[in-house]
């Protein structure tokens, strides 16, 4: 039930700040730095400050997560980073951005995020693993405290508090110089930022609790799409019902929600066929990148880049990246973005 409580949320204020790292990509490849720029800083920043918080007050111990306790790729962060990031730009939105969209009625999001999770099951348990294991073999690190950047340069998690009310007050600078509808965007971001930190917080409150082995971690949805592919398909051999379990299904309400309660709900579908394999072959990029990865850009980048991940943070830039020199190049050649 937590899970769901936390993906409501989180859909329903995506959908209100329409939250979307491609659009904030975007809009630094024009040199705008404007309103989805500041909205995706401020998320990031707002579950970075009260991540960090947690962790210097001794609430929360991220160590043991996937982002820093078990083995990672730097080749694979970099490789998928790079694939998943031209992958957002051609299906116009990375994968909660998709879910988001999808609860709107947009059709060709939902295509994608089928598609997009199929992909993502192949990557994991199916005809690609031998691919991703090969890219990932490439340059891998041990788990342990060495993955925590700030641990290993010494800094300590208030270095991760202040670096986080840094990038808050830039992203509000941002949204003061920025004209129209800063408010609600300022909030809606807010929220969005901090449903990534009650992720952690609710997961590590389990975790402390139960008696069994439960996974500290907080929003993700690459993995959480392949479980409810598997779920739907082959519910006898699906994992049980955890925090990705409920999350991916409410985020999707969430967003349904606020596009009916504000009259923005409405069917969109592709326009032309090639429109369809632009989106389509996004999606298979974005995919095998954010399983190469170990993660997209809001389950590695941002929840994984709160606890100072390294393998999460070169994952978010090579995310970035990708997605810049893609929209650049479609740019120039006149091709949709």
């Amino acid at each position: 039930m937590g899970g769901a409580a936390i993906g409501l949320l989180f859909g329903f204020s995506a959908q209100r700040s329409k939250f979307c790292a491609r659009a904030a990509v975007i809009e630094c490849c024009e040199g705008q730095w404007r309103q989805r720029f500041a909205g995706w800083l401020l998320a990031f920043a707002t579950a970075m400050v009260m991540v960090q918080l947690a962790v210097s007050l001794g609430w929360l111990n991220p160590e043991s997560s996937r982002h820093l306790g078990a083995q990672g790729s730097i080749s694979g962060a970099v490789l998928g980073g790079l694939m998943f990031g031209v992958g957002m730009i051609m299906t116009r939105g990375c994968a909660s951005r998709l879910i988001v969209l999808s609860g709107n009625g947009n059709l060709r999001a939902l295509i994608s995020g089928l598609v997009f999770a199929v992909t993502v099951q192949a990557t994991i348990s199916g005809a690609l693993v031998p691919l991703r294991q090969f890219i990932a073999s490439f340059w891998v690190v041990d788990g342990g405290a060495h993955r925590n950047m700030l641990t290993a340069t010494g800094a300590g998690s208030w270095m991760g508090v202040v670096l986080g009310l840094v990038f808050s007050g830039l992203a509000v600078w941002r949204f003061r110089v920025t004209e129209g509808g800063a408010k609600p965007l300022l909030m809606g971001n807010f929220l969005v930022g901090l449903a990534i930190a009650l992720g952690w917080f609710f997961t590590q409150w389990i975790a402390s609790a139960s008696f069994e082995p439960v996974p500290v971690q907080s929003l993700s949805f690459s993995g959480a799409s392949a479980e409810w592919l598997t779920r739907v398909l082959y519910s006898e051999t699906a994992p049980r019902f955890g925090f990705d379990a409920g999350l991916l299904p409410s985020v999707f309400i969430g967003s349904f929600l606020a596009s009916f309660l504000f009259g923005e709900f409405k069917f969109e579908g592709f326009q032309t066929e090639n429109k369809l394999g632009h989106y389509l072959t996004g999606a298979v990029l974005m995919g095998f990148g954010a399983v190469l990865a170990g993660g997209c850009t809001l389950g590695a980048g941002m929840s994984g880049g709160v606890v100072f991940s390294n393998t999460a943070w070169l994952t978010l830039l090579s995310i970035m990246a990708g997605a810049a020199l893609t929209y650049r190049f479609l740019k120039s050649i006149g091709a949709p973005t």
